[in-house]
């Protein structure tokens, strides 16, 4: 039997990088502080909470996507992992437009 690959798990939390009191989405599941962008490496799948790693998943860039707004990349700084997670409607944007500056000044190094 094949497991859903998304679960929703919309709780809200308070941000362990930054302390911000972070509140559920309401339209998908809340996997990021919508003030510093930080996340936790805490799911396999979207909202699955089944990840034993628990690093801090730092954003490292954003880029736009014509259907789904803005990507933002993480990585973990425990184990390296890289992943991809759409930007919430609420997120910071002067931090997203930051992110996609430097996606696009590393390319040109």
């Amino acid at each position: 039997m094949e497991t859903k690959r998304f679960q929703r798990n919309d709780s809200g939390f308070v941000c362990r990088r930054c302390g911000a009191e972070v509140p559920p989405l309401r339209v998908s599941s809340r996997d990021h502080c919508n003030v510093c962008l930080w996340s936790i490496h805490i799911d396999v799948n979207p909202g699955d909470r089944a990840c034993g790693c628990l690093g801090g998943l730092e954003p490292v860039t954003a880029s736009p996507d014509p259907k789904k707004g803005y990507v933002i990349t993480y990585r973990c700084d425990r184990c390296g992992e890289v992943r991809r997670c759409k930007a919430a409607p609420d997120d910071d944007r002067t931090l997203i437009i930051e992110l996609t500056s430097r996606q696009f000044s590393d390319k040109r190094r």
